[in-house]
């Protein structure tokens, strides 16, 4: 090939990242190897594809249509690299995956089932995560996949496809509190009371104003509002299955729909059992929860 996987894992991690030394840290490399990769592509392209005038480079209109292309390469060679794998039926022993509690409560019976069957001596390996937390542990290579909240962005090492399911989101509180007494509870009913919310470990999070308690799941915050401590934002699932004690609140602009999304490591090719979980994730809907309003 013309032009080196190197250079053109740098380019699209350095577009990303917006800089040669966030792409150099993503990717375990000097920022002088990032900057010679980006260069050499550009030589081999035939022209600049960074705006290197400000004090951080950005891509300029053919980096932008180089981009593109870029990324298409790099998903095909992934592609092959499944392949690759499937045909030499290099089955791995060890399949991790983290969830969302919004998707756990549904996780697929059949699909583990089928799974159980067609891959015997392959140890499936679950655990919940939330957002950001999600994506830290396969970037880091803790787990093979994540099942998460879709998120606005990933960073360019990061594969994602969407999932046919979806959650619904609603406000709830303890029966007894003070909320529930209202009827419509307006926003600034809401700044009132104790926020409880979702909290990720993964480097970046920004501290909380007011009052505000956090946990990494939801099911911890799930426990903190059916225990009184404040209101939460919660999928409906969750809590028509677990939420004995909560009440829905009425508040404009839900309950809310999220989109669920799969996400897994561009840098490691996903074994044949990786792969197939990965296809019947996106062919299979979970059974849809009892839409009614538990109050």
């Amino acid at each position: 090939m013309r032009y080196s996987p190197e250079s053109l894992k740098a380019f699209v991690e350095a577009a990303a990242s917006g800089s040669f030394s966030a792409a150099a840290r993503r990717l375990g490399k000097s920022q002088s190897t990032i900057s010679i990769a980006i260069a050499n592509l550009e030589t081999d392209i035939g022209c600049p594809l960074f705006d290197r005038s400000g004090r951080q480079p950005q891509l300029n209109e053919a980096g932008r249509q180089v981009l593109v292309q870029v990324e298409a390469i790099l998903a095909a060679s992934e592609q092959l690299d499944a392949l690759a794998q499937r045909l030499a039926a290099n089955i791995e022993p060890l399949l991790s995956l983290v969830m969302t509690d919004i998707y756990s409560v549904v996780f697929h019976g059949e699909v583990m089932a089928s799974f159980a069957e067609r891959f015997p001596h392959t140890e499936l390996r679950c655990g919940p995560a939330e957002g950001a937390d999600v994506i830290d542990m396969i970037q880091k290579g803790q787990v093979h996949m994540g099942i998460l909240a879709a998120q606005s962005q990933y960073p360019a090492d990061v594969a994602t496809a969407r999932l046919p399911d979806n959650a619904q989101f609603s406000l709830y509180v303890h029966r007894d509190h003070p909320l529930a007494r209202l009827t419509s509870p307006r926003r600034q009913d809401l700044e009132n009371e104790r926020q409880l919310l979702i909290r990720t470990y993964a480097p970046g999070s920004q501290p909380s104003h007011g009052q505000v308690w956090s946990a990494p799941d939801y099911l911890t915050l799930m426990e903190f509002a059916e225990r009184g401590f404040g209101w939460a934002e919660l999928p409906r699932a969750l809590v028509q299955r677990f939420g004995k004690q909560l009440q829905e609140l009425s508040v404009s602009g839900y309950p809310r729909g999220v989109e669920i999304d799969v996400a897994w490591s561009r840098r490691t090719a996903l074994g044949p059992a990786g792969q197939w979980l990965l296809e019947q994730l996106q062919v299979r809907r979970a059974p849809q929860p009892n839409p009614k309003r538990k109050t």
